[in-house]
């Protein structure tokens, strides 16, 4: 088709027919910008998290079944035991008791960001429980960047994925926030703190 128009234009500029030019110059415009709107509609077409086909196990070894969390926001968190920022795990206690009717909060353990979270799962549990008596959701530990990162969070950070944003993750504690039906809503980096009204604003 694009050829055909070429063409067809070579042809008229040859002739000098100015009125034929401008009418070919309007049909190539219009068939652009068709194409592109129709491009951008079908970009618009994203799945809800709950649309992704993916498996996570809890930090126990059973496996989560996301699905159960309809009609609750999520609040997806990688965590450390070793980071600057893991006194954070008191305010998502915090949160997670506040909030526990219309929230839930989900720890994805993580030892890519300065190998900070380097024990087992039965370590990982006993640290949050006997120091912040954490009682809200954890996940086994898994990889949220790079070659082997889980397909929840290539969900959560491809914009092309959730619709929302690109937000890849660059440190531990940096937050996700999930709506009722599985769509994007905001992410939060690690000097957010859970108790921030950045985040109970959207509660």
């Amino acid at each position: 088709m694009s050829y055909f128009f070429v063409y067809v234009l070579l042809i008229l500029i040859k002739q000098k027919n100015m009125c034929m030019m401008n009418l070919l110059a309007s049909i190539i415009l219009t068939t652009v910008t068709m194409f592109s709107f129709q491009s951008k509609s079908n970009a618009q077409v994203v799945s809800s998290l709950y649309d992704v086909d993916f498996t996570l196990n809890s930090l126990e070894g059973e496996e989560i079944v996301f699905s159960k969390f309809k009609g609750k926001k999520v609040l997806f968190v990688n965590v450390a035991s070793k980071c600057g920022f893991t006194p954070q795990y008191k305010d998502l206690q915090e949160l997670h008791s506040q909030y526990k009717d219309k929230l839930v909060i989900i720890g994805v353990p993580c030892n890519q960001f300065g190998k900070q979270e380097p024990g087992s799962s039965d370590e990982i549990a006993t640290f949050c429980q006997k120091n912040y008596g954490v009682e809200f959701l954890m996940t086994e530990k898994i990889d949220v960047k790079g070659d082997g990162q889980h397909d929840l969070y290539k969900w959560l950070t491809d914009k092309s994925a959730n619709g929302k944003v690109d937000a890849s993750v660059k440190w531990n504690f940096q937050k996700y926030l999930i709506d009722e039906n599985g769509k994007m809503v905001d992410y939060f980096m690690s000097s957010t703190k859970p108790l921030s009204s950045k985040i109970t604003s959207l509660l």
